[in-house]
């Protein structure tokens, strides 16, 4: 068989029947062109968290949050944890790196992405490191600071639609103004006389 073989491979070399013409040439490769998103000088050199993107970052922390609650939990057989390993929990999910996290531009709206965050695109550029993982863990530990963690602790355990609610749709929530996660709309200005 190897001779047959050698020499009809030697005969369709000699005819000049290589491979692409018997198969046709390779496939042309299709171009896609992704800009990275666009940053404002906000979005670049501030240390805060840039108002349309505070939705999208309370979620991003809240999913951290639980993450790191239910897996400590995991480790104590699911019962509560004691005061002092929540608040140790807590500690460790805000000074975490957050470098899994940065901006993407979809349909044109710059949005926060990483894991435990709605619409992913595929088929993008993502802005990570930078200021992103510094913003997330200060937005985290002003929550830990506001709400205390014995609140937090405790939405935790009535599940994470309840700490999400807590965290980022109660009255001073950073969704509670915007609709599905979009910027708020513009603050009316106050007379600070």
């Amino acid at each position: 068989m190897w001779p047959a073989l050698a020499a009809w491979l030697a005969l369709s070399l000699l005819a000049g029947m290589g491979a692409e013409e018997m198969c046709g040439g390779p496939p042309k490769a299709q171009s896609h062109s992704i800009p990275a998103p666009r940053l404002s000088p906000e979005e670049r050199l501030s240390p805060h968290m840039p108002e349309a993107l505070r939705c999208d970052a309370c979620h991003a922390i809240a999913f951290q949050i639980e993450e790191q609650l239910r897996r400590a939990e995991g480790k104590v057989g699911r019962k509560a944890l004691s005061e002092s390993d929540y608040v140790e929990v807590l500690e460790r999910s805000c000074s975490q790196g957050w470098e899994s996290y940065g901006v993407q531009e979809l349909d044109g709206e710059k949005r926060l992405a990483g894991p435990g965050l709605p619409r992913q695109e595929p088929m993008s550029v993502m802005v990570m490191g930078g200021p992103w993982p510094s913003r997330l863990s200060k937005m985290c530990h002003g929550y830990v600071g506001e709400r205390g963690e014995a609140q937090i602790y405790g939405a935790h355990r009535q599940g994470p639609a309840a700490l999400r609610e807590l965290l980022c749709h109660g009255e001073k929530g950073a969704c509670a103004s915007t609709k599905a996660g979009g910027p708020a709309p513009p603050k009316a200005m106050q007379n600070e006389l």
